[in-house]
């Protein structure tokens, strides 16, 4: 017992780094509990299954020897769509599920284009979230354009897993070298290839030389890098996996620091195997002294779910109305979001437990409201937590002995000293425990139930007004439901009203949503005056009034109208406080819902380390852009704090325009835990879907140089970047949970927090003067106003980076800073760097806050001052059809003909000098 103890206390400390779904373990030198899910939009197809456990065993392989003896995937689950027909060997699952999937399998996120890509929007060597595959990639039909699926996989793993990026950048491919030379953007410089534009009209296709852009001074935009197929170079795996050579990460000796690319910028300049290096991962390991053995694999597909509540009845609960507030979430909970076919339990506990109802599946209404009259009506005695949970697996064993899977929501607001006993118990029965914390009082040793089951944590205050009860019971919905059957939150609001006031709005139903809409009013005095009117001023008067809970509600039958519905609700007493919820489903199974996701970079936090809130808004895997994104950051006592999120590309924002909107929070009030909710917005003609590539993707490979001539694959479909779709207006809300905060200190303190890095520098050159471009910081990362801006450049990248206080400081005293998230412009003539020893300038900012507080240095931007060497290429004629195009000539023809070539230019200019010789000695000469 003592030996598990300790694995408990190790991985629940391995957990709370991070606010990542995964339950990735490494277990000695192997990972186990890796989770790859298949769509439920892909079809049945049981090659999918044998593909997918090929392609592992072969990047374990690769992943072996690619780190030097130290990893290999040891234990795989492939979780397989409920809609796919039953078979003897899928076992139902325990707490894997599709959010916390390590690799989807998915139809592409840009119809047509099948880029794997992993979705990655933290820092440099953080975790990212998840890996995408197309099954076409997975079934082997694009190994020509990104190679084997074995090293494919290792690629994205190193993405997902160390959080290191891309070696290439298909925005900036070539740069301008310390050799006068246009170079592909690669790692290392040893890959050996050629340049050159590939066009198609009609059934031909030319590979012709790259011109140089007269703005850029680099190749034009359309070039592009063909590697020679026999290489001998053998990194780096984060440039081009698809190499035959290439097996290993690019490392300190080897690493190219010039090249514009995302582990450049992201990584300071660190090579991939740094990293790689540092990472916790490989703290904890040593070389193999042989070989690993294969992975094992397990497959499975959700079956009906099981849960049970656990919900706090003693005496604290009749402080604050939580009593009658639980029984109104739960009774919501009951009604509108647990899936039919599940099986449900209750329990209630105080000092001790008491079970009140079995496991019932749900069919219809009459198990819902059976079990809605299971919940408490009294509140009385203390806390025991750990008793409500052992009666709650006496319930569910009496339906399935194995529990392994089955989920608990524990609802409490008190503390328990006895609580952190059964933690070891929870632990070994495979069950996930959900927590919902209610009121500031309660217990935090079930935190790390959660973390170690891989369940939820929430917070709901006592301030009633934020809903914060009611959102964390709609989040609670089945992590393996379809995504077309779960029910999405419209919205979610309360208001503190005089009586005879009023709550007056509107709430938006996009064509993607409409079916089962649920409108939820609650109160806490008297019933309210409620009017609700849908898009055509129909009023709707079918409200169903629950008056011993508070609360009323409608389904609208059908699929509700699109547009805005608009609601009045009137107080009818003093110091009210009422509430509005609002939930639909997806109108059509075939078209994906809009959806909002909420999380932070850590669930537990301590000060003076800025939290970072992340929202992503999605329809399917697609990004949407310019959306109106705000975040509500509430504390254990109440306090609240609005953030405007951005996807901007700078501050906490990782990637511009990539549907991830990002902010810093800093405002901490006090110890103990925070709520986070999000509220997602598209007004007309604001918000569109995005069509970029995205990024952290593996390269596409363009063609090959093979025995000299250019074989090229068939060209990508092409994708205007500009031409989004634009949406309709839409609105949606969502629970992001709780993180913990602690050592926020009582008194004032002293200003801790610096500006943020500014990481989107861009720099031009015209005539005589350089234009800089960037985002704004803030006095506290990125909020505020920063006091002042030092600009330095030098001739030399590297000593611009490792020494930057003593590089050339440029005079920037008319730049007065702008508020964060401004863009800020400034154009300067760059003096005593001759541009004789300089190829080009690099430029790069620090910013210095009111407290003389620096931020990190910026990201290096850089102008050319002459027009490179070009490289000439090939020299392609026309040939036949887009999918076998060959172009350029055999290299011994080239080299024969050049020889060739001098021998008989030699033998002219010798024959001419003779002849000039001959006529020259009959002529006088002339003298001065």
């Amino acid at each position: 017992m003592g030996l598990f103890k300790d694995f408990v206390f190790f991985l629940l400390l391995y957990l709370l780094q991070g606010s990542n779904t995964s339950l990735v373990n490494l277990n000695g030198n192997g990972y186990e509990d890796i989770i790859i899910a298949i769509d439920s939009t892909v079809p049945e197809d049981e090659k999918i299954i044998q593909k997918i456990q090929e392609m592992v065993t072969n990047a374990s392989t690769y992943l072996f020897e690619a780190t030097e003896k130290r990893f290999f995937f040891k234990k795989v689950s492939i979780l397989i769509p409920e809609k796919w027909k039953p078979s003897l060997q899928y076992r139902k699952p325990k707490h894997e599920s599709y959010t916390h999937a390590d690799v989807i399998v998915a139809p592409p996120t840009i119809p047509g284009i099948d880029d794997p890509y992993t979705k990655q929007f933290t820092a440099c060597g953080e975790k990212a979230e998840y890996i995408h595959f197309t099954p076409d990639v997975v079934l082997g039909k694009k190994e020509n354009e990104y190679g084997p699926s074995g090293k494919l996989f290792l690629h994205e793993w190193a993405h997902l897993r160390w959080g290191v990026f891309d070696e290439y950048n298909d925005d900036e491919r070539f740069y301008f070298s310390k050799s006068k030379k246009i170079e592909a953007t690669r790692c290392t410089t040893g890959i050996s290839g050629t340049n050159g534009v590939t066009n198609c009209q009609g059934g031909s296709c030319t590979v012709r030389k790259c011109r140089i852009d007269s703005a850029t001074k680099l190749y034009e935009k359309s070039c592009q890098f063909f590697p020679d197929k026999d290489q001998i170079e053998k990194a780096s795996i984060m440039f081009m996996q698809t190499i035959d050579s290439v097996v290993e990460f690019c490392n300190e000796k080897n690493h190219n620091q010039e090249a514009p690319n995302l582990q450049n910028t992201k990584c300071d300049y660190r090579s991939t195997w740094e990293v790689i290096s540092s990472s916790e991962d490989f703290a904890m390991v040593t070389p193999m002294e042989e070989s690993p053995p294969p992975p094992v694999f397990s497959l499975l597909r959700p079956g009906e779910r099981i849960m049970c509540f656990v919900l706090d009845k003693s005496g604290s609960m009749q402080n604050k109305n939580r009593l009658n507030r639980m029984n109104q979430a739960a009774k919501y909970f009951l009604l509108q979001i647990v899936e039919d076919e599940s099986w449900v339990g209750m329990v209630h506990f105080d000092f001790t437990a008491s079970i009140k109802s079995e496991l019932i599946q749900i069919n219809s209404n009459t198990e819902r409201n059976k079990l809605v009259g299971s919940l408490p009506e009294s509140a009385a005695g203390g806390t025991s937590i750990c008793s409500g949970i052992d009666s709650a697996f006496k319930v569910i064993q009496k339906q399935n002995p194995q529990i392994d899977g089955s989920e608990i929501v524990l609802l409490t607001d008190g503390e328990d000293n006895t609580a952190k006993m059964c933690i070891d118990n929870v632990t070994q029965s495979g069950a996930i425990i959900h927590l919902i914390a209610l009121g500031p009082d309660a217990d935090n040793a079930v935190n790390n139930m959660t973390a170690l089951t891989g369940g939820q944590h929430f917070l709901a205050t006592d301030t009633v007004e934020s809903n914060g009860l009611i959102d964390a019971f709609g989040t609670l919905t089945s992590e393996n439901a379809d995504p077309a059957q779960k029910p999405l939150q419209l919205e979610s609001k309360g208001s503190s009203l005089t009586i005879n006031s009023w709550m007056n709005d509107t709430v938006t139903v996009d064509s993607t949503v409409g079916k089962d809409t649920f409108f939820l009013v609650t109160w806490n005095a008297q019933q309210p005056s409620i009017l609700l009117w849908d898009p055509s001023g129909t009023p709707v008067n079918n409200f169903t009034v629950d008056s011993s809970s508070h609360m009323a509600y409608v389904t609208i039958p059908g699929t509700a109208q699109v547009g805005s519905w608009a609601y009045s609700l009137q107080s009818n007493a003093n110091n009210e406080i009422l509430t509005i919820t609002v939930t639909s489903r997806a109108a059509n199974s075939s078209v994906p819902p809009i959806t909002v996701n909420a999380k932070m970079n850590k669930d537990e936090n301590s000060f003076p380390n800025p939290m970072i809130i992340y929202a992503e808004v999605l329809q399917g895997y697609t990004p949407i852009l310019g959306a109106t994104v705000t975040a509500i950051i509430e504390s254990n006592n109440g306090n609240t704090e609005v953030l405007e999120l951005l996807d901007n590309g700078a501050g906490a924002d990782t990637f511009k325009n990539d549907g991830v909107y990002s902010r810093y929070f800093t405002a901490f009030t006090e110890n103990g835990r925070y709520s986070l909710k999000v509220r997602a917005h598209g007004g007309m003609h604001s918000a569109r879907r995005s069509l970029q590539h995205p990024a952290n993707k593996a390269a596409f490979i363009p063609g090959w140089v093979v025995n000299g001539e250019v074989q090229a694959n068939p060209p990508r479909p092409e994708i205007n970047a500009d031409d989004l779709t634009v949406l309709e207006n839409f609105s949606r809300t969502a629970s992001g949970g709780a993180f913990v905060m602690s050592q926020v200190p009582n008194d004032p303190w002293p200003d801790p927090f610096p500006p943020s890095q500014i990481i989107d520098l861009y720099a031009t050159f015209d005539e005589d003067k350089i234009n800089l471009t960037w985002t704004a910081p803030g006095d506290d990362f990125d909020k505020g106003t920063v006091q002042q801006y030092i600009i330095r450049i030098s001739g030399n990248m590297l000593d611009l980076k490792d020494h930057f206080d003593n590089a050339l400081q440029v005079n920037t005293s008319t730049l007065v800073p702008s508020e964060a998230n401004l863009e800020e412009t400034f154009a300067f003539k760059p003096e005593n760097i001759s541009e004789e020893n300089a190829t080009h300038i690099f430029i790069a900012i620090q910013s210095i806050d009111r407290s003389n507080l620096t931020s990190k240095v910026s990201n290096i931007a850089q102008v050319s001052l002459v027009v490179p060497e070009a490289d000439l290429g090939p020299d392609p004629g026309p040939h036949p059809g887009p999918g076998n195009i060959k172009t350029g000539v055999n290299i011994t023809t080239l080299v024969l003909s050049v020889v060739a070539s001098v021998v008989l230019v030699c033998l002219i200019v010798g024959a001419t000098v003779y002849i000039l010789k001959r006529k020259s000695s009959g002529r006088p000469s002339t003298t001065f």
